[in-house]
């Protein structure tokens, strides 16, 4: 029959497993880590799990499928509770650590204590949200909201030893690789820039070649936002300096 169902873009899909998750039925599950529609009778065809597609790689088409068996569903769904373990509550089928989370900090804790030798630092996370991967962040969040965002290569956290507290302090931070991830930022960073309250942008690159991508994707996105928004880019070098 001809009906309403998911279809998911493997070139879009990040593995997250959100969308596993999302869907009640059992219909997605992760394959060589990538979601896929494995059972056409088990989607209703409503779309609970595109909210939650970070990327943008599940859609709902109209083609030649088997009909929804509500039945085949609610077996397999006591099926699976029957069946769950341990790992199972934690784990899920997909990624529970990609949830949306803000976090409060409190820095009554943040010391310095000298000793007779040497000097006791005891210092505190700057991080003010969860997740923190472009391509996991949800475009729109509340901690996005009059916010100063610093968008920075992964390995400057690494390189810079004072990352937390002359970067990221104060600022929401989101982090990718643009060698690594099989993906153009761009378009991401332009719906979170245009969709939201962003008062500033920090972009945070390694001296490396391949870290001008980050800048490059970060730089369309402002300029395709159509805002004017100040911004500024630093460059960290391998040795863990600051390039002037």
């Amino acid at each position: 029959m001809i009906r309403n169902i998911v279809s998911i873009d493997a070139d879009k899909c990040n593995g997250c497993g959100l969308c596993v998750n999302a869907c009640h039925e059992g219909a997605i599950a992760m394959v060589d880590g990538k979601a896929k529609l494995i059972r056409d009778d088990y989607c209703d065809g409503l779309g609970h799990c595109l909210p939650e597609c970070p990327t943008g790689a599940i859609s709902i088409i109209e083609r030649e499928a088997a009909a929804y068996d509500e039945e085949a569903v609610q077996a397999n769904i006591k099926a699976k509770n029957e069946n769950k373990t341990t790992k199972d509550i934690k784990c899920g089928g997909g990624c529970p650590g990609s949830a949306m989370r803000e976090l409060k900090k409190n820095h009554s804790h943040e010391t310095q204590q000298n000793t007779s030798s040497n000097i006791e630092l005891k210092l505190q996370s700057q991080l003010q949200q969860w997740p923190v991967q472009i391509q996991l962040v949800p475009v729109n969040a509340p901690y996005f909201d009059g916010a100063k965002l610093l968008i920075a290569a992964d390995c400057t956290a690494f390189a810079y030893a004072n990352f937390h507290n002359e970067f990221m302090k104060n600022k929401i931070t989101i982090i990718g690789c643009p060698k690594l991830d099989p993906v153009d930022y761009s378009e991401k960073l332009t719906e979170i820039i245009k969709q939201n309250d962003i008062k500033e942008v920090t972009i945070l690159k390694m001296e490396v070649p391949c870290c001008n991508g980050i800048e490059n994707y970060a730089k369309k996105a402002l300029q395709q936002s159509g805002k004017f928004i100040p911004w500024q880019v630093v460059t960290i070098s391998i040795n863990g300096e600051i390039v002037e």
